[in-house]
């Protein structure tokens, strides 16, 4: 696969996403945070979804004039509305409100309504982690799962992601689908025509299949079984119920190009330690843990292979597939 440096690679999709409708900071915005996704390794989230986001500007289902805004805020609490645009600026601006009340209140939550699609979720947290805060995200999709016992979608993969700040180290990054695998991954593998693993999804009368395209038509089936669609159930009532943002199934499929504007939700909590029991007895008690898990050689920190790419990303550039590559460089001549 043809190597491309960072720097370029996020020019091409900047470029490709203006030439489709978006306004030169929506694009520069959403490019970096697609670029991001690749360093670390998570191709299901970075530049291969450019096509579709130019299809879903072309087609209005995002607005890609959309300037995020504070819609309603009280105390530590604070809502976002994205405008039906894209979720990268709305996410960033309610995040940075969520710190700014951590830093009054100890504690925030923010919320993002009439959103779409926003990515590899822990990316988000960055910010959080480097201000020495604990950070938590939550985002709804349109529907790819069935409540547990339930023959139809209903919840999204609906993925949740944390961070954990260390005193001198990089912090503890935990990002999940609450699907076997995040949808992204049979995007990646119906594109590159190879089948999926069993028990990975469903074709859409309910049946198992290894096959990509039947999946994406069909559903994911949850991880861990009943306890992963509980958690995805308590990621739509987080996402929607406080934002006011659709629900899964009242949001149309990311992998069509035309549909309804998604309008879905997310979630941000940033918890600031020294409102507990203190930054110093934080960092002691995450150091100690992480030293016992490291006493056992396997044990890999969560977020190390992430960190590690990203550095080698920096230096070296990405592979990118080169089908993915020449879409780029169309949409972006």
């Amino acid at each position: 696969m043809p190597k491309v440096a960072l720097a370029e690679l996020a020019g091409l999709a900047e470029r490709a996403l203006e030439r489709a409708g978006a306004s030169p900071a929506t694009a520069a915005i959403t490019a970096q945070a697609l670029v991001a996704a690749d360093a670390q390794g998570l191709a299901s989230h970075g530049v291969s979804r450019v096509p579709q986001y130019a299809a879903h500007l072309r087609l209005g289902r995002v607005d890609g004039q959309a300037v995020p805004r504070v819609a309603r805020a009280q105390g530590a609490a604070v809502l976002v509305d994205a405008g039906d645009g894209f979720a990268f600026p709305a996410c960033r601006l309610a995040v940075s409100e969520a710190l700014a009340r951590a830093r009054s209140h100890g504690v925030a939550f923010a919320g993002v309504t009439n959103s779409h699609h926003f990515g590899a979720a822990a990316l988000h947290l960055e910010p959080v982690a480097a201000a020495g805060m604990v950070g938590l995200a939550f985002g709804n999709s349109p529907a790819a799962m069935p409540a547990w016992g339930g023959r139809r979608p209903i919840f999204g993969t609906n993925p949740i992601a944390a961070v954990f700040p260390r005193a001198a180290e990089p912090p503890l990054v935990v990002d999940l689908s609450l699907s076997e695998v995040a949808r992204g991954k049979l995007m990646v593998a119906a594109r590159e025509g190879k089948p999926i693993p069993a028990g990975w999804a469903l074709d859409r009368e309910g049946n198992p299949t290894t096959d990509p395209g039947a999946g994406l038509e069909g559903m994911m089936l949850p991880a861990g079984g009943a306890k992963g669609a509980m958690l995805a159930l308590v990621v739509e009532l987080l996402c929607c119920a406080l934002t006011g943002a659709r629900l899964g199934f009242e949001a149309d499929s990311f992998f069509v190009d035309a549909g309804n504007r998604p309008r879905i939700g997310q979630a941000f909590v940033a918890i600031d330690p020294a409102a507990l029991a203190g930054a110093e007895v934080y960092f002691e008690r995450v150091e100690t843990l992480v030293r016992e898990m490291l006493q056992d050689p396997a044990v890999r920190l969560p977020g190390a292979r992430r960190q590690a790419l990203a550095a080698v990303a920096a230096r070296e550039g990405v592979e990118v597939p080169a089908a993915v590559l020449e879409a780029l460089r169309g949409l972006a001549a």
